[in-house]
């Protein structure tokens, strides 16, 4: 089987909506990127850090889903990192209200030795500096590197992010990120300036509209699933970015016509994560919901019309 490494946060959230709120749950970026790669068929590793607070039974969550754990540093005495946020009416913004990097704060990723010859890297929304350490421990060049940021990183760290974007292949912003990035607000420019940073492709997250993925001149567009109920947003980009980049591990293309592909299948998996609070519906979701889910995405998506 192929190799995806996962790099990114595995934490404890707090969130609360307009339909309800929760105390401490799973969360965590590298979390919800190696939950929903599972569907897929290939081997997966997370690096990341927590603290001796975090539960055994959420590390044997993660085994259970053959997602190797060995990259995960438990640090005695020390606490996970910690997100706590508020969504408005609309569920397309949130206030965050309280960040406790504890751990994280000085966090050097170790890659495992069976992990250094990864197929694919999914870099994971981290300080650049971690990203870009992660790629100087590879003893080969993986076939496909796909970094997701925020703009936090753009306001504060800027230098390093620039210096770890030119090393990748593939970029994942929302749209908010891409016009800041790129100082552009058409999005097909924004893609264009952000391919001369060093991708060769930039998908651009637009949450319940969708997502473009931009290759040179080629454009591609994948709508969002319409649903009857979204009860939390969060983790739906990294969910999506774990379907992106598990379908790309496993089908070993990566062709600018299998990204497309990639992006219903990662469109796909990030419906389910919003229907449920923060992880709770990935745990439980079967592999036949899956399939019938990417049905109705077929059936939305395909047309025939007489030119």
């Amino acid at each position: 089987m192929n190799k995806l490494l996962i790099v990114g946060t595995v934490a404890f959230d707090a969130i609360e909506t307009p339909f309800a709120k929760t105390d401490k749950i799973l969360g965590g970026a590298a979390t919800y990127i190696g939950l929903s790669a599972s569907y897929f068929n290939l081997q997966s590793a997370i690096v990341s850090v927590v603290g001796d607070d975090f539960p055994q039974e959420y590390l044997d969550l993660l085994t259970a889903r053959n997602i190797d754990i060995s990259g995960i540093e438990v640090v005695k005495g020390g606490k996970t990192f910690f997100w706590s946020g508020r969504y408005h009416n609309d569920l397309n913004s949130r206030d965050t209200l309280d960040t406790q990097l504890n751990v994280l704060a000085d966090f050097q990723p170790k890659v495992p030795q069976n992990f250094k010859d990864s197929d694919v890297v999914m870099l994971g929304n981290l300080h650049p500096l971690v990203q870009s350490s992660v790629l100087d421990q590879m003893n080969t060049q993986p076939k496909l590197v796909v970094l997701d940021t925020m703009n936090f990183w753009m306001d504060c760290a800027l230098p390093e992010l620039l210096d770890v974007i030119k090393r990748v292949d593939v970029i994942t912003i929302n749209d908010e990120e891409a016009r800041q990035l790129s100082g552009e607000y058409s999005l097909v420019k924004a893609a264009g300036k952000i391919h001369t940073m060093g991708p060769k492709y930039v998908v651009i997250k637009k949450g319940e509209h969708g997502a473009l993925l931009f290759h040179k001149k080629e454009v591609f567009f994948a709508p969002a699933l319409p649903l009857e109920e979204v009860f939390d947003p969060t983790g739906a980009g990294d969910t999506f970015a774990g379907g992106f980049s598990g379908f790309i591990t496993q089908s070993e293309n990566i062709s600018f016509e299998n990204m497309k592909n990639a992006i219903i299948y990662g469109s796909n998996l990030a419906s389910f994560c919003v229907e449920k609070f923060g992880t709770e519906r990935m745990i439980g979701l079967d592999k036949e919901e899956v399939l019938s889910r990417l049905k109705q995405f077929k059936s939305l998506t395909q047309f025939d019309i007489e030119l």
